[in-house]
């Protein structure tokens, strides 16, 4: 058989065509979209501390009012309103009248007060006392709790005295 050029062109692409039709076929690219719904609930929430207040060195015969301070730190959620309440102490017949620290089964009157006037009490909100209060702000809220050992207490005899106060807040 004789072989032409012709016929070898043509042989050798139709080889070429067949070659290319085995390959596999290109991707072609495709998407899709769609959407993912998120939810979330911020509660109101607070934390509160305490730092002592600590009268120090009390002269009952000095006729003077000894005066200190400590304080609580209130933190709620940016918005939250909140009170905080003070109760009457641990001391033998104490009341928002009169809180009364204690050294064995002596006792010694105190008071806390909202403010630096020395005016308002600070109790439950009841019985003329007043309570502190704020609105959250996300972040760490220092209120100074005023105390006040009264003068005219010359009966009391020395000792280390010391009570505990509850604190409440409600928000």
């Amino acid at each position: 058989m004789l072989k032409t050029r012709t016929s070898g062109a043509i042989g050798s692409g139709t080889a070429l065509i067949a070659a290319l039709l085995c390959l596999p076929a290109p991707a072609h690219a495709a998407t899709v979209s769609g959407t993912l719904n998120l939810s979330a609930t911020v509660t109101a929430n607070c934390t509160v501390s305490t730092s002592a207040l600590a009268f120090g060195n009390v002269d009952t015969i000095s006729g003077s009012d000894f005066d200190g301070t400590g304080g609580i730190t209130v933190t709620c959620t940016n918005g939250t309103d909140w009170s905080a309440a003070a109760g009457v102490g641990s001391g033998s017949g104490a009341s928002f009248a009169g809180r009364r620290m204690a050294s064995g089964g002596n006792l010694l009157g105190y008071n806390l007060y909202t403010s630096s006037a020395y005016s308002t009490v600070w109790g439950d909100g009841t019985a003329s006392t007043g309570l502190l209060s704020g609105t959250g702000t996300g972040t760490a809220q220092a209120v100074t709790v005023y105390g006040r050992v009264g003068s005219g207490q010359t009966g009391v005899p020395a000792g280390s005295y010391a009570d505990t106060v509850a604190v409440t807040v409600t928000y």
